[in-house]
């Protein structure tokens, strides 16, 4: 399995060929000025695989950024999607604090909201779940 991960290991990034998922591990809260980095990494490696389903661990976040979550709602997502060629689908696992915050949070949509988007969305606490879901999502 290759792997790639910036210094510090702000995110480690694998392509879980057995399942045909693209694992995102997130060390650490980053300060905003680390993440064109992160995802500068997380684009070169999605793209290198092909893979449009992601599995993207943030439970040592302790919050989301209201202009990164836009930017990646209205730019990233959607631009990650067309370079995919196929609808993007991002499983969020979380810790039950920062689970708390996004779903309380202005903005927050089910993943049924998602349903005219090029990309879809979805926030677990439990890993298995959220492959579960992924695996839901490859035939959709």
């Amino acid at each position: 399995m290759p792997s790639a991960a910036l210094p510090e290991v702000l995110l480690s990034v694998t392509h879980r060929s057995d399942l045909d998922i693209l694992v995102g591990r997130w060390g650490y809260q980053p300060e905003p000025a680390e993440l064109p980095e992160a995802y500068l990494l997380l684009t070169r490696e999605a793209l290198a695989c092909g893979c449009r389903l992601w599995l993207q661990d943030i439970r040592s976040r302790t919050l989301n950024d209201p202009q990164i979550t836009q930017w990646l709602l209205r730019d990233y997502f959607p631009q990650m999607a067309q370079q995919l060629r196929g609808r993007l689908a991002v499983a969020y696992l979380t810790s039950p604090m920062l689970m708390e915050l996004i779903v309380n949070g202005p903005g927050y949509k089910e993943p049924s909201a998602y349903a005219n988007e090029p990309y879809v969305i979805a926030f677990f606490g439990n890993e298995g779940e959220a492959l579960a879901w992924l695996e839901l999502e490859r035939s959709r």
